[in-house]
């Protein structure tokens, strides 16, 4: 059993019946009262952030969770094929599993999959950044300026976004996996 004081970030935590990664923690000592903490915590499973508080009395239970590299390979109806890049052992991956990461993710690309201590897989992390193509947006007009506001755009894996009204059709660009924004246009 853990406790307040052994939280820390990146740790997988068990609680209230599902898994959390401990995102970000602040232990909190007011003048008056207990000390506390004060965390955010996203679903390993469905990705949602929430925020908590933890006191001296809470304890839960702290999952060892294995992070293994491996490399997508494609999608084949309602399963995802990767390899481990070191056994070249090829995974099924449901879904469900990959949730919205699905629109982020191109062939040949490196994550990383986080298993269960029973072998599990329980979810996956991408890069911080990928790089895509974009294949269809509105075509530029002259007067538009490279600041303040956007279009909307998609790229080849049919994500939506917001991008500046001076990116065209076949440009490439860099896209953050966590907020799913454009961030500049790639070389």
């Amino acid at each position: 059993m853990a406790s307040m004081s052994d939280i820390r970030n990146g740790m997988i935590i068990e609680w209230r019946d599902d898994l959390y990664e401990v995102v970000e923690f602040l232990h909190v000592k007011p003048g008056k009262g207990p000390a506390f903490m004060r965390t955010k915590l996203k679903n390993v499973r469905s990705g949602r952030v929430l925020e908590n508080t933890f006191r001296e009395s809470d304890t839960f239970n702290e999952v060892r969770v294995e992070r293994r590299k491996m490399e997508y390979l494609y999608h084949d109806g309602a399963f995802y094929i990767l390899m481990d890049t070191e056994t070249y052992e090829q995974t099924h991956v449901d879904a469900a599993t990959i949730g919205d990461n699905d629109k982020l993710m191109l062939e040949n690309m490196e994550v990383t999959v986080m298993f269960a201590p029973d072998g599990e897989i329980m979810g996956l992390e991408l890069p911080v950044t990928v790089v895509q193509t974009i294949t269809e947006c509105e075509p530029n007009v002259k007067g538009n300026t490279a600041s303040g506001g956007g279009k909307n755009a998609f790229t080849e894996t049919g994500l939506r976004l917001t991008v500046p009204f001076f990116v065209e059709v076949g440009d490439k660009v860099k896209i953050d996996t966590r907020s799913g924004e454009y961030i500049e246009r790639a070389n």
